[in-house]
């Protein structure tokens, strides 16, 4: 018998963001569907992300929530309708859900926000970056694993959206390999801090009264900000936030952390330093 798929991080959100509108309108999952002529078993399997919901059912919903807000609707009916099958469907199965979540979200993505600390972000990283950062995980990846998850990320760095990294002076610092990897790794952030869609920030070790350094954080814009989202790294691989309150703090941290980092030409001078130094 075959097993039933686990709903994708973005099926599990719009089951979230359905079960959110009846419950700010102050209705049971047994009273929602008596108004829509189905069972409460058949609105519980939509509120888990276990059953789609169609677009016509969809709207009747909002309707019966009292839901206005049209673009967060059609927003939605996009996310319950839309049947991609994107580049990461090749690993589903060999990687880790969480690594196909992300490049999800990323492919539906409006804009991305990293705050980075540690490490340079998957994004700008260079293969031997790459495959350093993944060599060091532990327990210990086999060469196919290792040799998968590189490609996966060399593959997710196909993005056309907007992206602005703040990035701390101890990530561009730090050696996950040797001096050739993070001479190469700087002259790629470098290089990419040139393109329209990619503006880099740096924050040097002695700015005064900072005090968000362990803010490391990934901010992904969605078709409205209600559908934004937060990823941040746990230890057995990636939280998503989007709860509104805790959107509303991530946007005022990186706000923050913006304001006090260095501009973009002041950045890639800073940038241009450290790699002369290696």
């Amino acid at each position: 018998m075959s097993t039933k798929r686990e709903p994708t991080a973005r099926q599990l959100r719009l089951a979230v963001e359905l079960r959110r509108l009846r419950e700010a309108a102050g209705l049971s999952a047994r009273e929602a569907a008596a108004l829509l002529g189905v069972n409460s078993v058949q609105i519980s399997q939509i509120e888990s992300g276990t059953s789609g919901v169609s677009e016509k059912r969809l709207r009747r919903l909002a309707s019966h929530y009292a839901c206005t807000d049209t673009e967060f609707i059609d927003a939605l009916v996009a996310m319950a309708t839309d049947r991609t099958r994107g580049w990461w469907e090749e690993y589903r199965g060999l990687l880790p859900a969480s690594f196909l979540d992300l490049s999800e979200l990323d492919h539906h993505g409006s804009f991305r926000h990293d705050v980075a600390i540690l490490y340079v972000p998957g994004p700008l990283q260079t293969e031997h970056y790459a495959r350093a950062v993944f060599s060091s995980r532990v327990p210990e990846l086999t060469r196919d694993e290792l040799e998968l998850r590189v490609r996966h990320r060399m593959a997710r760095q196909n993005f056309a959206f907007p992206y602005e990294l703040v990035i701390h002076e101890a990530a561009l610092r730090i050696r996950v390999s040797d001096r050739a990897t993070s001479r190469a790794q700087l002259t790629r952030l470098l290089e990419l801090s040139d393109a329209d869609r990619i503006t880099v920030r740096a924050i040097p070790f002695d700015l005064d009264d900072f005090g968000r350094a362990a803010s490391t954080m990934t901010y992904v814009g969605g078709p409205v900000p209600k559908l934004d989202t937060v990823v941040r790294d746990v230890p057995h691989g990636s939280a998503f936030i989007d709860s509104e309150a805790q959107l509303s703090a991530f946007r005022t941290r990186f706000r923050k952390m913006e304001a006090v980092s260095l501009s973009p030409a002041r950045s890639r001078e800073f940038i241009h330093q450290l790699a002369k130094e290696l």
